[in-house]
């Protein structure tokens, strides 16, 4: 039989973005971020006027952050040190929503911090390729984490075996981001999630499972 498979988003899961994607705006561009405001596009404003950016400067300005400021990503608390645990029961893959020209940095990036696992890139919903994953592979059990409600969704549709954990590794905007109602449990820290992933990888496929309301 193959091993389990654990399939995790990279950005606010693995490693810290909105943060450092903040500090960048402050320092280069004059822009303040505003985790208060969950419409993302919304929460850039000019400092000198009040201002906000337009939706097209914002994914302007996300794309050139990608590719000249990765170095400024830091891991979430837990993550490398679980990942590494994991590892002993599970094959591991890192499923990040970024542009193909993107790809190789993102890869140069984990490795820089200690994951080697498999990096596959993607732009959209994450459960067709979650479902190609399980196709090539045949896990044995799988379980997605992500911090997006909109991904444990198309997962939940293209991929219902699948065990879904909702997983904001931000405490800052943490706060502010309700649990994912596609997503079997919302647990934040990677340290207190362990044993709720190996339980899971226990029961092997998820289809009969219903969502997990015992967890935050």
């Amino acid at each position: 039989m193959n091993r389990p498979l654990l399939i995790t988003d990279c950005d606010e899961v693995l490693l810290h973005m909105v943060v450092p994607f903040r500090a960048w705006l402050d320092e280069v561009h004059d822009v303040h971020f505003s985790f208060d405001d969950q419409n993302f596009v919304n929460a850039l404003r000019r400092k000198a006027c009040g201002t906000v950016l337009e939706e097209g400067e914002v994914w302007d300005l996300l794309r050139a952050f990608f590719r000249t400021e990765m170095h400024r990503q830091y891991p979430i608390d837990g993550a490398l040190e679980t990942l590494a645990s994991l590892s002993d029961i599970a094959d591991i893959v890192v499923l990040t929503n970024i542009g193909e020209d993107d790809h190789q940095r993102r890869i140069d990036q984990l490795h820089a911090v200690g994951v080697s696992h498999p990096v596959y890139w993607n732009q959209g919903g994450k459960g067709k390729p979650v479902r190609r994953l399980i196709d090539e592979r045949q896990p044995s059990a799988v379980l997605f984490v992500d911090d997006l409600g909109l991904h444990h969704e198309s997962v939940r549709t293209h991929a219902p075996e699948v065990w879904r954990l909702h997983m904001v590794g931000e405490p800052e905007i943490a706060v502010n981001v309700p649990p994912a109602a596609a997503a079997h449990a919302r647990i934040d820290s990677w340290r207190e999630a362990e044993q709720w992933i190996r339980d899971r990888f226990a029961e092997g496929h998820a289809t009969a499972a219903e969502p997990d309301t015992t967890q935050p």
